[in-house]
């Protein structure tokens, strides 16, 4: 099997660790929350060995890479910036940028800021979605109210830390497995629970036999990755959302235009917020949306063989 190899790389300001395997044109993969380089390990071998080179760094406050304290450090533009500088570390000019979750926004504005420099783009789970006309918290407030939802629990610093943080082998095997395909969807929703007392893994199901895709080496790598970085530097991201918003309306209402492909798992959750005509609209020149029948959230970690499949062929043009 191909080599996985480590090393790390200055850019944008931030020391950030790589991993990577094979040789070829040159694609970047983005992980999402809470995860790291270590959910493209299927991916990295399998497109080294179809003629790439295939890097997933751990992102800007995650794993081996550096955490700044500043919130502000945590947009959607330092993380564009930080894979342009990953570019240009690599002496590559253009790459195919893949993201998953909030890599996928990533993946998306990368696309949109900089199509000279990321020519192709696939977005996973969470489907791009222009810059509308009020910040999204006031949107999540005025739809939820008085219910917990979990973007707006993870506003205010130190409290989603302090929950997740308790005890990590809980919250990553509860949050894996939960988010997953194999979690039993009840039939009628659960109603609501009140933000003044609901708690984010409330719900959630630590299961007594993890599923098939997932191995106790795999959980027990996420799970010392966060022991050692904390659960801060990720949640920064969801702070930003209005600054992102913020700084981005010179691109209200803007398509992504280069070559995409949208893949999701068909047991999504977030399959609800990503209707097929809404992605179309927004990314014209989309060449396939792929949904992986029996999978959940955690998409190119459930099925490997299928997402692998798709990414080479629309990296071969296929």
């Amino acid at each position: 099997m191909t080599e996985i190899t480590h090393r790390t790389i200055r850019t944008n300001g931030v020391n950030m660790h790589i991993a990577e395997a094979g040789s070829g044109p040159l694609v970047v993969m983005c992980h999402g929350w809470p995860e790291s380089w270590y959910s493209w390990r299927h991916q990295l071998t399998a497109l080294a060995e179809a003629g790439f080179h295939a890097v997933a760094p751990d992102q800007r406050g995650y794993g081996q890479t550096d955490k700044p304290q500043d919130i502000a450090q945590y947009t959607q533009l330092h993380m564009v910036g930080d894979i342009v500088g990953l570019l240009d570390a690599l002496g590559e000019e253009t790459a195919t940028i893949i993201g998953h979750d909030w890599g996928a926004p990533v993946a998306w504005n990368s696309a949109l800021l900089r199509p000279d420099r990321f020519t192709r783009v696939v977005g996973m789970s969470v489907p791009y979605t222009p810059r509308g006309d009020f910040q999204p918290t006031l949107g999540l407030k005025a739809a939820f109210g008085e219910n917990f939802f979990y973007i707006l629990y993870f506003q205010e610093p130190g409290v989603a830390e302090a929950e997740l943080e308790a005890d990590v082998n809980l919250t990553m095997r509860s949050l894996l497995f939960s988010a997953s395909g194999d979690m039993p969807r009840p039939d009628v929703p659960p109603p609501p629970r009140p933000a003044a007392t609901a708690k984010f893994l409330d719900g959630m199901v630590n299961p007594e036999t993890l599923p098939a895709w997932l191995s106790q080496a795999d959980v027990d790598f996420f799970v010392n990755e966060f022991k050692s970085s904390g659960f801060r530097g990720g949640l920064n991201w969801y702070r930003n959302m209005d600054r992102n918003w913020d700084m981005m309306g010179a691109w209200r209402n803007a398509k992504v235009t280069v070559p995409a492909l949208f893949i999701t798992g068909e047991k999504d959750v977030v399959r609800s917020f990503a209707p097929e005509d809404t992605i179309r609209q927004n990314v014209p020149n989309l060449k396939d949306l792929v949904i992986v029948p029996g999978a959940g959230h955690w998409v190119q970690q459930e099925r490997p063989a299928e997402v692998n499949a798709a990414l080479i062929k629309f990296l071969k043009g296929a």
